[in-house]
């Protein structure tokens, strides 16, 4: 039995990695989805791929009009929202004495104010249709511990945790349900940026830092997308009905909380 039949999501940061994969895995359980994207060619490339169950909505998280719209458009083509999956994010990294401010205030925008007014937006349309939902932020192991580099982005996804466990708390008086995915190293494209930041930095050579990471791992490896779909299908499924604020890791056995 598919755990998501007759359910609509939205899922920002969908056109590739990560996102894509959880699109795939929520069709594959009966959701409609829409697949919201900043790059709205690749976002209809990736829907195209779905087939009828899947659409495409342009979305940059950092304009509230551009939220506001690819939530209408959601609704209007999928009928409503029952799931927000924020996982719209980018990746930076730089020593304490050479942070630019410019770069802190584009990371906080996308992953953090991002993903708490797209949560509000969404919680509205749920609020006056009623019913609930579930919303899913994406955290990071990176937000559970400082890292000597990566100053900004780990204060982005330390503030993720916290948004969920608010949001989480204020929200279930309307039934809807807020919680977190903590991943570890996930490999896919991005790794290419987030490589080449640490040769830069750390004198490494090119996927020096991507071994070594995954040879870190307890698991024995880095992770895939496909290892955090589970988390995400549960999550948004009424098996996890009863939980409320919560932040999973789904890392390889990296943190332990």
């Amino acid at each position: 039995m598919t755990r998501l039949a007759g359910k609509t999501a939205l899922i920002t940061g969908a056109a590739r990695g990560i996102g894509l994969a959880f699109a795939k895995a929520y069709v594959a359980e009966g959701a409609r989805v829409a697949i919201g994207d900043i790059d709205i060619t690749r976002a209809r490339a990736a829907a195209a791929e779905l087939g009828d169950a899947a659409i495409a909505v342009e979305m940059d998280v950092t304009r509230q009009d551009s939220i506001d719209a690819a939530v209408a458009a959601t609704v209007d083509q999928l009928g409503r929202i029952d799931i927000l999956i924020n996982n719209a994010a980018i990746f930076t990294a730089a020593p304490i004495v050479e942070i630019e401010r410019a770069d802190f205030a584009r990371t906080f925008d996308i992953n953090v104010a991002g993903a708490l007014f797209t949560m509000q937006a969404v919680a509205r349309h749920m609020i006056a249709r009623g019913g609930g939902g579930k919303i899913i932020n994406m955290a990071s192991q990176a937000g559970r511990r400082g890292e000597p580099l990566v100053a900004v982005y780990c204060a982005t996804k330390a503030a993720i945790i916290s948004l969920t466990q608010s949001a989480g708390l204020n929200l279930i008086e309307h039934g809807i349900n807020v919680n977190a995915i903590a991943p570890g190293v996930v490999d896919g494209e991005h790794w290419d940026g987030v490589d080449a930041f640490f040769a830069k930095y750390e004198n490494k050579a090119p996927g020096q830092k991507k071994t070594e990471v995954g040879a870190a791992v307890p698991y024995g490896r880095m992770g895939t997308a496909d290892d955090l779909t589970g988390m995400a299908v549960f999550l948004a499924s009424a098996d996890a009905d009863y939980i409320v604020a919560q932040c999973y890791n789904v890392d390889g056995g990296q943190w332990m909380s």
